[in-house]
């Protein structure tokens, strides 16, 4: 006889293979690694000495990672044209995105919303005639704001 546990039937844990990443700047596409979604809470400690010297900690001012994301190179040279711009001095560099957490039937289930971003690095893995690995393009985003939004 089966063992019927109740509870809901579908799994709640979701799977972070599923993504893709949406930038205003109209840089869009599925990704093979997006790593660095953080937020750090700097603690801010207090000496409380009218009351028999108490340390009292609290929260100050959040700071976020830095999001890096890879890709398999192609001919899109997106990333690297923005890189560009900003090396020869545009001042219209920042935007806003999100990286979008999907289920397998491709609807959304997670989204983490960035603000004012901008890449601060551009690198693609090395070149080596010994091996048929595909060339891996990297972009490490700078964020000012990152919102759990989904």
């Amino acid at each position: 006889m089966a063992v019927v546990t109740q509870g809901p039937a579908e799994d709640v844990e979701y799977v972070g293979s599923w993504f893709s990443v949406e930038l205003g700047n109209g840089i869009t596409g599925n990704f093979t690694e997006a790593s660095g979604l953080s937020m750090d809470i700097e603690v801010v400690t207090i000496i409380d000495a009218a009351k028999d010297t108490v340390t009292r900690k609290r929260p100050g001012q959040a700071s976020y990672g830095d999001i890096t994301l890879k890709r398999t190179l192609s001919a899109d040279k997106s990333f690297w044209e923005w890189c560009k711009k900003i090396r020869d001095g545009d001042k219209k560099y920042r935007t806003d995105g999100a990286i979008v957490l999907h289920d397998m039937a491709g609807d959304e289930i997670g989204r983490w919303q960035f603000s004012n971003a901008w890449p601060s690095n551009w690198s693609a893995s090395d070149l080596d005639v010994g091996s048929d690995d595909p060339i891996i393009e990297t972009v490490k985003l700078e964020i000012e704001l990152l919102e759990r939004k989904k």
